[in-house]
């Protein structure tokens, strides 16, 4: 895949091909996402075009001030990507969201970036928006193509009655509904990060774990213990997670919660390492026990149930 990241005012890109492409922003490439992709490869080898996708970052609210807090991602920017990749796509355009971008009316984005750039065939999703203030839509679409280009609208996907959207996975992540996820994503929720040195207090009640700090804005479900796989290298390994403040051991609150994986059946020097977390269910929340023994046996049940559910779910 081709990576072209793209600047307003937009310059001159020479030499493109014809292109079938995908527009939305996409954070989490989920499957209503991927039936948008999808149709876009379908339609560039009907029409013998190459296919392509464009997403924008950073997400709009940080740039139109609709937030007063950081964006937290289901899928940052380099994830993004690779998923997108991984969805065997020939070129993906990033552009750069700015006020001024923001700013373009919906016929200037038409002539600038989907005929601008040699889009002979779009696809989005039926509540797609461009230009300013959202005022362009699919219904408004055929209009300011100028007749250069054809489109494929895609319906809305739906899962239990609702419509699969990044507002109902983010929703779910904040629930702790991790184990809803994988119909919605189509892949369990995974995060990143790199295992640095904690207290080191695990290792001494018989359960040590690795510390992970993520340097993106990932969506972290809520404080609790968790039953996740956690990659290193090229291999996954089963665990369980405390997303939390670790009360039993702190009295005062930190600002950040930590992320630690005890892995189970490993014993490696990770630290410094980049892994994987993919989070499968929520086993409790985080609670303060009365001594290090309650904790050490609440610990081993987490284990075993992890463990247990682990088993019923090989496939």
């Amino acid at each position: 895949m081709q990576l072209i990241r793209l600047e307003h005012p937009l310059s001159c890109v020479e030499d493109l091909p014809a292109f079938a492409m995908a527009l939305g922003y996409f954070d989490g490439v989920h499957l209503g996402h991927q039936k948008v992709i999808n149709e876009a490869k379908s339609a560039a080898q009907k029409l013998g075009l190459k296919s392509a996708v464009m997403t924008f970052d950073p997400h709009p609210s940080v740039v139109l001030g609709k937030s007063e807090q950081k964006v937290q991602y289901i899928t940052p920017l380099k994830d993004k990507i690779q998923l997108i990749e991984d969805l065997g796509v020939d070129y993906l355009f990033v552009v750069h969201f700015t006020p001024e971008f923001a700013a373009l009316l919906p016929q200037e984005f038409a002539d600038q970036y989907i005929l601008g750039l040699n889009v002979k065939h779009v696809v989005a999703g039926f509540d797609f928006t461009y230009g300013r203030l959202g005022k362009g839509t699919m219904e408004t679409l055929p209009f300011h193509s100028r007749g250069g280009f054809d489109f494929t609208v895609v319906p809305k996907l739906s899962s239990e009655g609702e419509k699969v959207s990044s507002t109902l996975i983010r929703s779910c992540l904040k629930k702790g509904e991790m184990d809803r996820i994988p119909s919605l994503l189509g892949r369990f929720y995974t995060t990143r990060g790199k295992v640095v040195h904690g207290d080191k207090r695990g290792r001494t009640i018989g359960f040590p774990t690795a510390n992970i700090e993520t340097d993106v804005e990932y969506i972290f479900p809520p404080l609790g213990v968790y039953a996740v796989k956690i990659k290193h290298r090229s291999t996954w390994h089963e665990g369980v997670c405390n997303v939390g403040y670790k009360p039993t051991f702190k009295d005062e609150r930190p600002e950040v919660p930590s992320v630690e994986v005890h892995i189970f059946d490993f014993v490696s020097d990770i630290y410094g390492d980049h892994v994987t977390v993919e989070w499968h269910l929520h086993l409790r929340q985080e609670q303060k026990f009365e001594g290090i023994q309650q904790l050490v046996s609440q610990i081993e049940k987490d284990k075993q149930n992890a463990l247990l559910y682990f088993q019923k779910n090989k496939a």
